[in-house]
């Protein structure tokens, strides 16, 4: 079984050697998109549904006798599948060749979704999910019900790596385009997503209150989105970005253009005056680090974000502020970055060092 896409309506189906699509993959691709999921969300769930048709497949089990015991043997089936593409990842574990923590544990919640949507359509003799157990909670005199989710691999919690003020000053020493300039700015300055940045349009920008209004939006002609459904408001108040978003309106976007989108596709060729792609702001911003010699695999896009909120906490702003200023809905996201550099700690950490180094040169006079 493979995933295609169908460009005319931009959805995913999983299929069968025939081309033929499979009936309950193709309902659960439907109730994903009712709730809103996104295109890629889509394709990654029908991703991990296929790893689930092949162990079925080399275990004999089927979806109506698949039971919550089976589920340790899933997990290790998992752990053993290949890595698509063996590559090394961008921190320094080497080379990875089997599917990571992180990819079998959306995997398992991928397939416990396809389970609660085949219960509630009463598809394929489902009538409850496998993977979740549930328990009833007298409490108060009120029965409640818990879901207890399968079995989980732990993970490393990694924190993001924030570019150095030389990696940034070299990257932006080589950038004289105003487009690509503005757009490494107002994810830098503003800490916008990438998605963000690209679906920004010309009312989005207000010069005289010196702020960015990101907005919920599902309609780029390239398909890009807005990750958060919460929109919010940017201030922005370092004057490179801004500036720099003033000179690319008035000297490279073309006056003409038939969209309001604030970045697009300049020049005289036959894409010209389009909206811009997540694929070309990606090949345009390897190609700007590799002209200022930055190599690291980890400076991506994303990783101007992760500079923009690292920065902040480092100069004193708090958590609160912060999860609002970045969009986050989870306050567990925002604390990935207290992690980087926690200024208390390290304050603490002074401290008593100073005082240990104290005693120690009491020892020594008495």
């Amino acid at each position: 079984m493979h995933i295609v896409r169908r460009r005319e309506h931009n959805q995913y189906e999983l299929v069968d050697e025939t081309g033929v699509a499979d009936p309950l993959a193709a309902s659960f691709a439907t109730g994903l998109i009712g709730r809103g999921c996104s295109p890629h969300t889509v394709a990654a769930y029908l991703y991990d549904l296929r790893l689930f048709y092949r162990f079925l497949a080399d275990t004999g089990i089927t979806l109506s006798s698949f039971r919550i015991a089976h589920s340790v043997e899933l997990l290790a089936w998992l752990g053993a599948v290949p890595c698509p593409r063996a590559r090394i990842t961008s921190f320094p574990s080497a080379v990875r060749t089997t599917l990571s923590p992180t990819s079998i544990n959306r995997a398992m919640a991928a397939i416990s979704s396809f389970f609660d949507h085949l219960a509630l359509a009463d598809l394929a003799g489902v009538d409850r999910n496998p993977l979740a157990t549930t328990q009833e909670l007298a409490r108060g005199g009120i029965a409640r019900r818990r879901a207890r989710g399968a079995r989980r691999l732990k993970r490393v919690e990694r924190v993001p790596r924030p570019m150095t003020r030389e990696q940034v000053d070299k990257l932006l020493d080589v950038i004289d385009r105003p487009r690509d300039r503005a757009m490494i700015l107002v994810m830098l300055q503003g800490g916008l997503r990438p998605g963000e940045a690209l679906n920004l349009q010309l009312d989005d920008i207000e010069y005289g209150r010196r702020r960015v209004t990101v907005r919920h939006r599902t309609d780029h002609p390239k398909g890009v989105r807005t990750k958060s459904r919460t929109e919010r408001v940017v201030d922005v108040h370092e004057p490179e970005a801004l500036a720099a978003i003033s000179r690319y309106v008035l000297e490279e976007r073309p006056q003409n253009a038939p969209t309001r989108h604030l970045f697009l596709v300049c020049g005289k060729g036959k894409h010209a005056n389009e909206a811009l792609s997540y694929a070309a702001l990606v090949k345009m911003f390897k190609r700007r680090c590799a002209a200022a010699g930055l190599t690291e695999p980890w400076i991506t896009p994303h990783a101007l974000r992760h500079t923009h909120a690292t920065w902040l906490w480092e100069g004193g702003m708090r958590e609160l502020a912060l999860q609002k200023r970045l969009g986050h809905a989870s306050f567990e996201s925002t604390r990935t970055y207290t992690r980087v550099s926690d200024a208390a700690m390290l304050e603490d950490y002074r401290r008593a060092l100073s005082k240990r180094c104290e005693e120690q040169a009491d020892a020594e006079q008495d």
